[in-house]
């Protein structure tokens, strides 16, 4: 929690409880389904929960903003962004039921009610959202054939409706075919821990 809180200290007390509470949830479920790596569940809240803040930091979403987050696996980055936007709306989504199984344990356990998860891939996937984001699921060009459908044309936020994806590694090839509307933003920009140098949020608006 120390990270959460030295980039977030204004956290409300329900915020500290629930991000607090994350610790011990995953490490319970992770004994049961391995969602993530047993290597890497002592640096949970820097390398998923503060990775997924990322996008926080990047832009401020407005009340009723919807969010569509494709490949949730355990619930990142949608449980740490839903815990920090209560106003607004979330779905999490993953083509593997079991993970999907963890994410409504988490979010029920801590009372998150602005999230709705499902088993479900994004072709299936029909609703209407401002925000796609994302980890690393897949290519961006797969990810925008993907879910340009399910990109809403109303606009609400200080920035255009699109997708927020967190990428690392050298990323000017597949990013390319994308054109000159795609943004890149280093995350060493916002947090100072080594491990997130080379890794990067990447805008598309849409």
């Amino acid at each position: 929690m120390e990270e959460i809180r030295k980039y977030f200290p204004h956290l409300t007390e329900e915020q500290e409880h629930q991000m607090a509470a994350l610790d011990t949830l995953y490490r319970e479920w992770n004994s049961k389904i391995n969602v993530i790596s047993r290597k890497d569940i002592d640096n949970l809240y820097c390398h998923h929960v503060l990775h997924s803040l990322a996008i926080q930091k990047f832009v401020t979403f407005q009340p009723g903003t919807r969010l569509l987050d494709i490949g949730t696996g355990g619930g990142f980055p949608g449980i740490p962004l839903a815990i920090m936007n209560p106003k607004c709306q979330f779905r999490l989504i993953d083509g593997t039921n079991k993970k999907i199984t963890v994410v409504k344990a988490v979010a029920e356990a801590i009372g998150l009610k602005n999230i709705e998860a499902l088993h479900e891939r994004a072709e299936e996937e029909k609703g209407k959202y401002d925000f796609i984001v994302s980890r690393a699921v897949m290519p961006m060009p797969d990810l925008v054939r993907l879910c340009r459908k399910n990109i809403s044309p109303i606009q609400r936020n200080s920035i255009l409706n699109g997708i927020i994806c967190l990428k690392g590694g050298e990323l000017a090839k597949e990013l390319n075919p994308l054109g000159k509307k795609v943004e890149t933003e280093p995350i060493s920009n916002y947090f100072r821990e080594d491990w997130f140098e080379g890794k990067n949020i990447i805008y598309l608006p849409l």
